[in-house]
Order: C-alpha cells, then sequence, then structure tokens
C-alpha cells in the first residue's frame, strides 16, 4: 500500500516567497508614514478615514516634518490615545509597522 502526499510544491513556494521578503525587510528601512498608516489600518483603530483626516482633526499645525516634530510627546500621546485604541503615538507605530511587516511578507 502507498499514499501518494501532494501539495508540498505549494508549500515551498510559500515558504520561498516569505524567505524573499524577509531578506528584502532585514536591515534598516525609511517607511512613509502613509505606507504605515493605511486607509484600512486607521478606520480599523480610529473612528477617521485616512491619516490626512487624524493630522488635521489634531488641533496641531503640521505642514513639515519640522511642525511634527515640535508637537511636545505628551499633547501627541495624549491626541492618539483619544482618537484611537492605542495608548500613544509608539503603539500605534508599532502596530502599523507589524501589520506592514506581515503584508510585505504575505502572511
Amino acid at each position: 500500500m502507498s499514499v501518494k502526499i501532494t501539495g508540498f510544491d505549494d508549500v515551498r513556494n510559500k515558504l520561498k516567497k516569505i524567505t524573499d521578503a524577509a531578506q528584502n525587510l532585514h536591515g534598516e528601512h525609511q517607511v512613509a508614514i502613509p505606507d504605515l498608516l493605511t486607509e484600512f489600518f486607521i478606520r480599523k483603530h480610529t473612528s477617521l478615514q485616512s491619516a490626512q483626516e487624524l493630522f488635521d482633526n489634531s488641533g496641531f499645525k503640521i505642514d513639515s516634518a519640522e511642525d511634527f516634530k515640535a508637537i511636545p510627546d505628551a499633547d501627541w500621546d495624549n491626541y492618539i490615545s483619544s482618537v484611537s485604541s492605542f495608548n500613544n503615538w509608539q503603539d500605534m507605530l508599532r502596530s502599523a509597522t507589524a501589520e506592514y511587516v506581515k503584508k510585505k511578507m504575505g502572511l
């Protein structure tokens, strides 16, 4: 009696894609905020529709990276906790980064 097992090619191909994606993600990368804070992510974790709306509704003047850096961390964290399911900005970024990596790895 013999048993034929199939499907290993599909598994091997999927593992190869994951391995290749992990190698591409290795090291430090700069990822734009819109690539992290996608509309799906913002809608899932806030009552807002987009990252632009998140920034526009903050009450802070954010026309440049310098404007954003000038916002006191505690004030920004308070805003993020008031409009999202996160306690602070770092928690939001960690979650967004994890989702970004999973998507890039095809998981």
